[in-house]
């Protein structure tokens, strides 16, 4: 029996290659053009953009159901002796809250029938996208050195202050007309042309920085990764885009160029976040190595 797997949400939106190679099991989130639903894993970044320029109105977006946990979670708990499950910000989506009814659901069923319950652990990473990838593949190295599940969780949340993401979005309107604002409400319909470089604070979207231009909003990515790590440092990075494969290897190749880093990855936007982020968005995400 495996002794931990890792389980984590869509929005991470990981190439099924590392997928495979970390050995992660990926619940989808959902993603709605009117009356058509899909799982974001299965539109292409291609079908997505296409969809969304055609479209009349915005998509929407929701959360894997409970049922998608249960279904998981009791398969898993046959083959493995821990499951840890980490997920998209709660302040974000109610991801974290079906996962944690569905543990309780197969806690209330074994406990019902005499056996011991499941051990599945459940972590808000507080992040999305590549900042919640980095915490999926440090989890996944520690579970396949053998970890147990309580070690790996211990790991992953003494990682998550360490992780800084910051991104840069084209226009707040997305983020504005999908609820996931945050502290960065108070510049939309603002006179200023201003460029807010976002960040996550206690979860939430928020504003980081304020710059005048696009070009120097993302050239602030790298600065603030070079004051707050050190030019040189050894470090893990991520980078991720919605429609926008140039700048992020723009940026890529300025990371390693200025960084040591152990671990280096692009992965688009997944269509559950591309949402409520719009095209032309570019983040960098990354935290320091130890030891």
């Amino acid at each position: 029996m495996t002794k931990t797997v890792i389980v984590t949400d869509s929005s991470a939106y990981l190439p099924d290659e590392m997928a495979k190679q970390y050995g992660l099991h990926i619940v989808p989130l959902y993603v709605h053009f009117g009356e058509q639903t899909f799982r974001d894993v299965d539109l292409t970044s291609a079908a997505f953009y296409e969809k969304l320029r055609e479209a009349n109105s915005l998509p929407t977006t929701s959360q894997p159901s409970v049922g998608d946990f249960v279904e998981l979670y009791r398969r898993l708990s046959q083959e493995a002796e821990g499951i840890v499950s980490i997920h998209i910000s709660g302040g974000i989506s109610g991801t974290v809250d079906s996962a944690l009814t569905a543990r309780q659901t197969l806690i209330a069923e074994a406990t019902a029938a005499g056996k011991k319950p499941p051990a599945i652990h459940v972590i808000d990473s507080r992040y999305t996208s590549v900042a919640l990838g980095l915490l999926i593949t440090a989890a996944a190295r520690a579970a396949a050195e053998g970890r147990a599940a309580e070690e790996v969780v211990q790991m992953v949340k003494g990682l998550i202050p360490r992780v800084l993401v910051v991104f840069v979005v084209d226009t707040l309107e997305y983020l504005h007309k999908g609820g996931r604002i945050g502290g960065a409400a108070t510049l939309v319909g603002s006179v200023l042309q201003v460029k807010p470089v976002l960040y996550f604070n206690e979860g939430r979207i928020d504003v980081l920085e304020k710059v005048r231009t696009a070009h120097k909003a993302k050239h602030r990515l790298l600065e603030i990764m070079e004051e707050r790590m050190g030019p040189g440092t050894t470090v893990h990075a991520a980078i991720t885009h919605a429609d926008a494969p140039a700048e992020a290897e723009k940026l890529r190749q300025q990371v390693v160029e200025r960084f040591n880093c152990v671990e280096m990855f692009i992965c688009d936007l997944s269509p559950a976040i591309a949402t409520h982020v719009g095209p032309g968005t570019v983040g960098l995400a990354f935290y320091r190595e130890e030891g």
